[in-house]
């Protein structure tokens, strides 16, 4: 049909305007909008780069900084006894840290081979290996896949926690970059191989050599193909890849034979070499797995030997450091030591709240060999209380040879001689002081004073030497005082020390007047071999005729005075006992008889060893008090330990300065007053024995004091040993009479039981 227009020009007009909208599909505004578009897009991807860019960086911004500290692995110290012997492992984590130096190439190259093919070509990030994980984690979960190298894998475990996020994985690879940049390729493949875990309790490949196939540190080298491609295949899965479990064998196998395969496509190895190392069977070489590692031994000495370590070193953590300390211990002294303190075997104790310490060590080095330290709920333990080293008592008498006798002959050459007059005294400050017995004594020598344990004498003495001069002397022995302040109460021990510090000081009486600070520890080594020396020093504490003089008195007291008890048959022993009692007010309260003891110590020492010990309770309470025989088990603590290990027969010997008369001790260059009396006819001789009347008498009045005192000794034995067979068969009685009602019991039950059967 045609088209109806009005004119020419009409339709001229219409027709002009369909070819112009046949042309607006390619018009210039229709350019323009394409252009636009084009714009925008551009615009939007350089914001999504942005908007990543500036996400990216605040995922690093938050990223941790690498830190030298945080890239040492955490080290297990191991320790060692006297003789170098190990003893124990004690850590967060069992591993042993080698050099690369250590590592053979065929276990380097299996590593490589199986967790990071180009480590030494990439700067930290595998670009192919994380584009392939990248690729995979996109087809299913983030994470499915890791493409970490090796640097990527110390980043991880030493920064970064184990969850699988984006942000984390941004940040790996970000401090893997900056790691390689700061270490060379050597050091971070030693971060790693030092660092992870190949199970069975091993850190690192030096662990893991020894566990699974007995290989130490330093011999890797002999590890075979086999067994190297095993250790490398571990990392992945170390329980299921486990060669000495049996239902791993199969798992393990074909483990191993992956990363010999990448080792052969690496070209680290033959194709002979491959076929070979398939061959042998995955359990060749493995040694038996090891039981689990007992109960750390020797705690109480242990426990001394970090205390001792970690006073003496600054920042050190023993659960970390990788600390090889070699100690004093002696093994079979510690663990008869702990048999008198855990059983009834050796010493008979009367109740379980009974409690004691000691410290046994060598007389000449101050090393310690052993110790004991509490009883039941009170035994020691690792990192715990330590009585042999912490606990702060009374010594008593044991303290008179350190802070009366000892300065006296030291700064006044007194001889053993020396007369002192027991007669009633007080205090400076007015207080009263007495002797044991309520007695006093008149004129006697210092022997036969330290022989008895008077009191009086030694306060005497102390108040002639001076307080400086005795403060002077302990300290020199080791002694400390709270506030650096010292009272003539201390006399006769009522300050407080621990057996350590008492072993200490008595230890050099018996090394002629060289003291050794007492110590657990001989050196500690460090795990770049640096050695920090622990053996102390030896210091002249006072004159070997001092030294001397001491120890013969202290032979009198074991040989026939208050420390018979603690004598040992064969061996050449001086001691003193010490004991401390309870005030009238405590006595009262809990009901303690007269002669109750609070605290019952010996110290004592031979030319080979010396040995500090306190017995008593750590509280007050019903029946936590001594008296009679059990006042006595510190001494035969000390006896049994010197009958199982004293050897050294041999006796002290007597200085050249020093000359007897009489069995008496004089130092020559003393004065007047000190020397022995010397006769007209015989000057050139100290001492003429036949010619001096007043000396005989002298030493007769001496052996009927002493006769006089053995006799009131022997005399309270006797009555104590009827006392306490009184009380035994009074018990006696009551368990007969118990288990005669319990019998009786048990047949009237029995009858009754008949009867209803019956019934």
């Amino acid at each position: 049909m045609s088209e109806m227009y009005r004119s020419r020009q009409e339709r001229k007009q219409v027709e002009k305007t369909k070819q112009d909208q046949k042309k607006g599909k390619n018009s210039p505004k229709r350019r323009s909008f394409l252009k636009k578009v084009l714009l925008w897009c551009l615009l939007l991807g350089v914001v999504s780069i942005g908007i990543g860019a500036v996400t990216v960086a605040a995922m690093i911004k938050d990223a941790p900084k690498i830190e030298a500290s945080k890239l040492v692995d955490p080290l297990s110290t191991k320790l060692y006894d006297k003789n170098g012997n190990f003893i124990y492992e004690y850590g967060k984590e069992k591993r042993t840290k080698i050099k690369y130096s250590q590592v053979p190439k065929m276990l380097e190259h299996a590593f490589i081979a199986t967790e990071d093919a180009h480590f030494y070509e990439h700067n930290g990030i595998d670009i192919k290996g994380t584009s392939r994980a990248i690729f995979k984690n996109l087809k299913g979960d983030f994470g499915s896949q890791g493409g970490s190298t090796i640097t990527q894998q110390v980043i991880k475990n030493s920064f970064l926690s184990p969850q699988k996020t984006i942000k984390r994985k941004v940040q790996e690879w970000s401090l893997a970059y900056q790691l390689e940049q700061k270490y060379s390729k050597h050091q971070i493949l030693m971060m790693y191989l030092n660092k992870i875990y190949l199970g069975d309790g091993a850190y690192g490949v030096a662990a893991a050599a020894k566990n699974y196939y007995g290989i130490d540190a330093d011999h890797l080298n002999k590890l075979t193909l086999p067994e190297a491609a095993m250790l490398a295949g571990l990392p992945q899965s170390p329980s299921y890849y486990d060669p000495t479990e049996p239902e791993h064998v199969k798992a393990a196998t074909n483990r191993r034979n992956i990363v010999l395969e990448a080792m052969y496509k690496q070209g680290y190895i033959t194709k002979q070499q491959l076929d070979d190392a398939k061959k042998v069977p995955v359990t060749a070489g493995l040694v038996p797995k090891t039981k689990k590692q007992p109960g750390m031994p020797y705690e109480a000495f242990l426990d001394a030997v970090v205390k001792e370590v970690e006073r003496k070193l600054e920042n050190v953590d023993i659960s970390s450091d990788g600390l090889s300390i070699y100690t004093t211990l002696d093994p079979k002294a510690q663990t008869f030591a702990d048999k008198i303190m855990n059983t009834d075997a050796i010493i008979s104790y009367p109740n379980d709240n009974f409690q004691g310490a000691f410290v046994f060590l060598d007389t000449k080095t101050g090393e310690v060999r052993a110790i004991g330290s509490g009883r039941n709920q009170y035994k020691a333990s690792f990192r715990g209380n330590n009585f042999a080293v912490d606990i702060k008592r009374q010594p008593g008498s044991t303290f008179k040879p350190v802070f009366d006798y000892g300065p006296a002959i030291e700064n006044s050459k007194w001889s053993t001689a020396h007369q002192i007059n027991d007669h009633e005294i007080t205090y400076s400050n007015g207080q009263s002081i007495s002797n044991w017995d309520h007695q006093y004594h008149g004129m006697l020598s210092i022997r036969t004073a330290l022989q008895w344990s008077y009191n009086i004498p030694a306060l005497l003495t102390l108040q002639e030497v001076g307080m400086d001069k005795a403060q002077n002397f302990a300290e020199n022995l080791g002694i400390t005082f709270n506030n650096n302040k010292v009272y003539e109460s201390y006399a006769i021990g009522s300050n407080t020390v621990n057996p350590l510090e008492l072993a200490g000081a008595y230890s050099a009486f018996g090394n002629n007047g060289e003291y050794n600070t007492p110590h657990f520890v001989r050196k500690v080594v460090y795990p770049d071999s640096r050695v920090v020396n622990f053996t102390p020093k030896p210091k002249r504490a006072m004159h070997d005729y001092t030294a001397y003089l001491v120890t013969d008195m202290l032979r009198t007291v074991v040989k026939s005075g208050t420390g018979k008890t603690a004598n040992v048959l064969g061996l050449d022993v001086a001691g003193k006992t010490g004991t401390t009692n309870f005030d009238s007010k405590t006595r009262a309260q809990y009901g303690y008889p007269s002669g109750s003891v609070n605290d019952s110590w010996f110290a004592g020492y031979t030319p080979q060893y010396t040995m500090a010990v306190w017995t008593g309770y750590t509280k007050n309470g019903s029946g936590n008090y001594m008296d009679g025989n059990t006042t006595k088990i510190s001494h035969q603590m000390f006896k049994v330990m010197l009958e199982a290990f004293g050897t050294d027969r041999s006796s002290f010997q007597q200085p050249s300065d020093v000359y007897q008369v009489n069995n008496e001790l004089f130092i020559k260059g003393a004065n007047a007053e000190e020397a022995p009396p010397v006769t007209k006819n015989n000057k050139d001789k100290p001492f003429d024995i036949d010619g001096n009347k007043e000396d005989k008498k002298h030493k007769q009045r001496e052996e009927r004091h002493k006769q006089q005192e053995e006799n009131k000794y022997k005399q309270k034995e006797e009555k104590h040993k009827q006392q306490e067979e009184k009380k035994h068969k009074q018990k006696e009685k009551h368990k007969q009479q118990e288990e005669k009602k319990h019998k009786q019991k048990e047949e009237k039950h029995k009858q009754q039981e008949e009867k209803k059967h019956n019934q």
